[in-house]
């Protein structure tokens, strides 16, 4: 990737071209359409960025002005850990973007994140079909080897 790629955090004035690219992430979980989602849960997660009460932060990349991924996480207590955890909750780069080291660069931002607020683990979740993803993911970190199970309410 260019040289002119940095990871910041996000800004109000970037809103046009997060929401694409939220749009985006969404459409690739099947969350769009007659299930996409309702746009006070967008307007709600767009606030929560600039809320300094809440834990939802959001990192993206940028390239020359140009949006071409975002990170969304959160810091959470544990049972096992005394520092936060950091849940890398919603990667997502531009189709165009992929193989040219954005998504690692997303998450590497997440990593020092993490270091910062003394975290000593991040980590994340994917659907056992992205397996572009999951060629980067098993490079830069190790599988939990847990299951995901949930029941809608």
């Amino acid at each position: 990737m260019s040289d002119r790629l940095s990871i910041r955090p996000v800004s109000r004035q970037d809103y046009d071209q997060w929401l694409v690219l939220w749009q985006g992430y969404n459409a690739f979980y099947g969350r769009s359409g007659l299930i996409a989602l309702p746009d006070e849960v967008i307007q709600m997660t767009w606030a929560r960025f600039f809320d300094a009460y809440e834990p939802v932060q959001a990192l993206v990349a940028d390239c020359g002005g140009k949006l071409l991924g975002l990170a969304h996480y959160l810091f959470h207590r544990s049972t096992i850990s005394i520092a936060p955890v950091c849940y890398l909750q919603d990667l997502f780069t531009s189709e165009a973007s992929r193989g040219k080291g954005v998504g690692r660069a997303l998450i590497d931002a997440v990593y020092e994140q993490a270091r910062v607020a003394g975290s000593q683990r991040v980590y994340w979740q994917t659907h056992e079909t992205n397996l572009t993803a999951m060629q980067l993911y098993d490079k830069i970190a190790e599988r939990s080897g847990f299951v995901v199970y949930r029941k809608l309410l």
